[in-house]
């Protein structure tokens, strides 16, 4: 594998190639009828560039995107992109600790926010963050310099030529990954980074001819990475809202929609829904599984599709595929060429064939991974010692050098395709006045993934009442991170060295006397965004 030509892989060559080429063929789909070509693309895409460069964005500047899936969502990313700048795509769930963390981590002066998240910057230090594009209303009182996105895109003429060529090992983005002993770190991925982690012999199955969905959000790579994988083959991507079990097979039908990325826990929703006469009736052809689940073949039979399955995540570039059709849940598949994979024990040494261990990887060409966490040298060195990259997951090698997923090795919780740092959950709780101490700690969920679960100590002579704590947590954290069962513990089981021994907490997991904000009929979701 040796890095492609400027016009394969950045962002700036390609869209300006596919824009000469197939100027008039069909690049985003939006529901409700809106569609735009190559040469319409591009001319959006230029002139928000324009509009970033006259709030002084700079080739190499990184810049905040802090807006829900849309038109203004992926320009701004892609806007930014052109100039030359990094995108640094964050979470709109964020809020308190996490979110001054990733602004003061950012290193961004210039914001691109949704209107109704403004206030939530009035709550934390803002650090470097000079100046807000606005988008979806007028900001109210803030700090910061602010202006109206559409308005600022109006006004704007053509872009400027970035002072250099633009090239495929330039950093791309940064992309926040929870952490485990510490806070979120901020992947530095590169061009070709983004680009290898979907290009053809990674998806093999996805076509130039196809019209991707794209229902996970632009801050996560299911979203941005798909999206550019859509550009950089000359394919349609149909811009969603995100996921809906409802309104899924609509969209699909009216955007004639042929392939989509689902997390396994999406399938399982979707195939639990009652059988209807018109479950074949649609253009999907193909859906890539992540991760599979028992229904994953039902789904294949029930839709008609095709379902593959891979093993990939922000700092990597799927280094392992399934062909269609793919085993029982676990499965992955087998490593792509250009790749070296290995399971090793605790000391970096291989185990043998059935034995379980870590996922470590390299690549035969440079800048293939991720180049490192961003202002973190030490979360670098401990993920890339001794010149493999440490994935922190769990494998089995079968004999017939196929891979399967067990579990994670690292002290991190996944619901619902968010990675949650048990560190920046404990960090909140323990804020509480009457918690002592607290950890939290995956348990399974019924649909697939983790719930999250706590368990806390009180101070002496204090007293914890679930509910009151979750009232606590609610304006002081992202939704997704938000427990759904607490325990209380008069204390937690500790190691000699005075650690909790999380792994017993998880052994024990949902216990009789553990709180349920379920059952107690708490309903907890994402804020949406008009």
């Amino acid at each position: 594998m040796s890095i492609p030509a400027a016009d394969v892989c950045v962002l700036r060559d390609v869209l300006d190639r596919q824009a000469r080429e197939r100027p008039g063929e069909v690049a985003v789909v939006f529901p409700g009828g809106a569609e735009w070509t190559y040469a319409e693309l591009r001319r959006r895409v230029r002139r928000v560039g324009a509009a970033l460069q006259a709030q002084g964005v700079r080739q190499g500047e990184h810049a905040l995107i802090w807006l829900p899936n849309g038109a203004e969502a992926l320009l701004a990313y892609w806007a930014l992109n052109y100039v030359g700048a990094v995108a640094v795509a964050i979470n709109t769930a964020y809020r308190g600790q996490l979110l001054a963390h990733v602004i003061d981590n950012s290193d961004a002066r210039l914001i691109v926010a949704h209107a109704a998240l403004l206030p939530r910057l009035a709550e934390v230090a803002t650090a470097k963050l000079e100046r807000a594009l606005v988008v979806g209303g007028r900001a109210g009182e803030s700090a910061l310099a602010t202006t109206d996105f559409a308005e600022a895109v109006a006004a704007a003429g053509e872009p400027a030529d970035p002072e250099r060529p633009v090239r495929p090992w330039d950093m791309q983005s940064i992309v926040y990954t929870s952490g485990t002993t510490g806070p979120s770190k901020g992947v530095m991925s590169s061009y070709f980074h983004a680009w290898n982690g979907m290009n053809e012999t990674a998806w093999p199955c996805l076509r130039r001819d196809d019209r991707m969905m794209i229902n996970m959000p632009l801050f996560h790579i299911g979203g941005s990475f798909i999206a550019y994988a859509m550009l950089c083959r000359g394919g349609s991507l149909v811009m969603t809202e995100g996921f809906s079990t409802q309104t899924f097979w609509p969209i699909v039908r009216e955007t004639r929609t042929t392939i989509v990325f689902l997390l396994g826990a999406m399938g399982s929703f979707l195939v639990k829904q009652p059988p209807a006469a018109e479950d074949r009736a649609h253009s999907l052809r193909a859906v890539f599984m992540v991760p599979l689940t028992d229904e994953a073949p039902g789904f294949a039979e029930r839709f008609g599709v095709e379902v593959w399955t891979i093993f990939n995540m922000t700092e990597i570039a799927t280094p392992i595929i399934s062909g269609p059709a793919p085993g029982k849940p676990g499965f992955c598949g087998k490593p792509r060429a250009g790749f070296e994979v290995r399971l090793v024990d605790d000391d970096d040494l291989e185990v043998p064939t059935g034995a379980v261990g870590e996922l470590i990887l390299r690549s035969e060409t440079p800048w293939a991974l991720n180049h490192g966490y961003y202002k973190n040298p030490e979360a670098t060195a401990r993920a890339w010692r001794n010149g493999w990259f440490h994935t922190g997951d769990s494998f089995r090698r079968d004999d017939n050098g196929d891979y399967w997923f067990v579990d994670r090795t690292k002290d991190a919780i996944r619901r619902r395709g968010e990675n949650i740092s048990s560190f920046e959950v404990e960090l909140v709780v323990n804020a509480h006045p009457d918690v002592l101490e607290s950890a939290a700690i995956p348990v399974p969920a019924a649909w697939s993934e983790d719930e999250v679960m706590l368990v806390v100590a009180p101070r002496p002579g204090r007293r914890i009442e679930p509910a009151d704590l979750l009232a606590f947590l609610r304006p002081r954290m992202a939704h997704f991170m938000l427990p759904r069962y607490i325990r209380v513990a008069d204390q937690l089981p500790k190691t000699p060295t005075a650690k909790v021994q999380k792994a017993e907490l998880r052994r024990e997991g949902v216990t009789l006397d553990t709180w349920d904000r379920e059952a107690a009929g708490i309903s907890v979701r994402g804020e949406r965004l008009s």
